[in-house]
Order: C-alpha cells, then structure tokens, then sequence
C-alpha cells in the first residue's frame, strides 16, 4: 500500500542511497567522457558525456517523483560537491611529477586535465540545469496531482537540459562563433531529451517500483524552492 507524503517527510532509505551514489557516478563519469568528442550527420557535434549524462537527469526526476524536491535538491548538493572535489583531486595528481619510464602524462592530462573555465561552466551548468529540472518536476506533480508522470518527466528535462548548454557551451565554446554555439545547444539539447523519451517506459517503471518497495509517494506542498536550503529535508 503507498501512502501519500507531503512534503517528504519520511526518512532516508536504502533504496534512496542506492540512487543518491549512481546519481553522483553519473555525474563523475560524466567529466571523464566529455573529453570524447564524437560528430553525427556530419554537423551534429556531441561530447561522449551525452551517453551517460541524461542518466542524471533521469534519476533526478525518480528521486523528486518519489521522495521530493527537497530530497532532491540535497542530492543535487552532493552531486556539487564530489564533483567539484573529483575535479580539485585531479588537478594535483596532475602536477605530481611522472615516472621516469612513464609515458601517459600527457594522455592523462587531456582525459583529466579539464581546463578551469570548463570544470566551472560545467559545475553550474549542471547546479543550475539538475536544480530548475527537480523544481519544475515538483510543481508540476502538485498542480497535475500525481497525474501524467511522463509529460511532467520530459518537460522538466527539457528546462533543465536547456538552463544547462545555456551556460556550459556559451562559456566554454563562445570563440566558436554564434552560429556553432547555437548549433551545439540545439544537438545536445535534443540528443539528451530523445534519449530520455527512449528510455521513458524504464523509467516510468522504475518509479512505479520504487513507489512501491518504499511505500511513499511525495507531493510538495508549501515548501522552499531556495536552491540553497541544503539543511531542510
């Protein structure tokens, strides 16, 4: 039997952890791929980021569905912070000195060493996009009362994946001309939204599960959407 939450007031469950570490993987392997830069159609230009990234987003939206923007949004904050740590780590191992008989630096450098600006565009790209995506998702849920989960899971990818290359790729990629930036907004934005219809059913599943292993399903309802409450739960 669900039993219906507001405001996610239950407690932090197994399952919850399981998700919150695959969400924060997610994101990790994210940094690592994105040195693969991959064309489709001759004109569409991709980072290999793309082939896991919605994975985030997708999880983001089975976390607010069944626990909550709050919970959510908590989750987001640890996503932040080992990112922003993976980050930091890397760039020491970096400047540690290599192995006389070692001959990977470089090789390491370009699949680690991800420039400064780019590790910070794609730190707020994501605080800003996965934020606005958990936001969106649990109004929506209160004003359909539960309704239409899949309409509710594409658009708030849609805001979130949109808020996302609106501040990575215009910082990272503005000497590439307007005409290029729009173009890889465009391709990245659909690639990661086509991708999360795809994979729609799974994920409709997944919630319907979740729901009812954990016997919950959380409605917001007079809460704080200050992305900064971090402490509220």
């Amino acid at each position: 039997m669900t039993t219906i939450t507001r405001n996610g007031s239950q407690g932090l469950s197994v399952t919850f952890l399981w998700m919150a570490v695959l969400f924060n993987v997610c994101l990790i392997a994210s940094n690592l791929f994105a040195s693969k830069i991959f064309m489709l159609w001759d004109w569409c230009v991709l980072p290999g980021a793309v082939i896991i990234f919605p994975v985030s987003y997708i999880l983001n939206d089975c976390l607010c569905e069944v626990y909550g923007y709050r919970k959510a949004r908590l989750v987001i904050w640890t996503g932040f912070a080992m990112n922003f740590f993976f980050v930091l780590v890397s760039q020491l191992v970096i400047l540690l000195p290599g192995a006389p008989f070692w001959e990977g630096q470089d090789a390491f450098r370009m699949v680690f060493g991800a420039a400064p600006k780019a590790a910070v565009a794609s730190l707020l790209a994501f605080l800003a996009g996965s934020t606005a995506n958990a936001a969106v998702m649990s109004r929506m849920k209160v004003a359909d009362q539960g309704r239409r989960f899949g309409v509710r899971a594409i658009l708030s990818s849609v805001v979130g994946e949109f808020i996302d290359s609106l501040i990575f790729i215009p910082l990272v990629f503005w000497q590439a001309g307007t005409r290029t930036v729009l173009t890889m907004m465009a391709c990245q934005v659909t690639a990661k939204v086509l991708y999360e219809i795809v994979i729609l059913p799974a994920t409709s599943a997944v919630v319907r599960k979740v729901k009812a292993v954990e016997g919950i399903d959380t409605f917001d309802e007079n809460i704080s959407y200050n992305p900064f409450k971090i402490s509220d739960i």
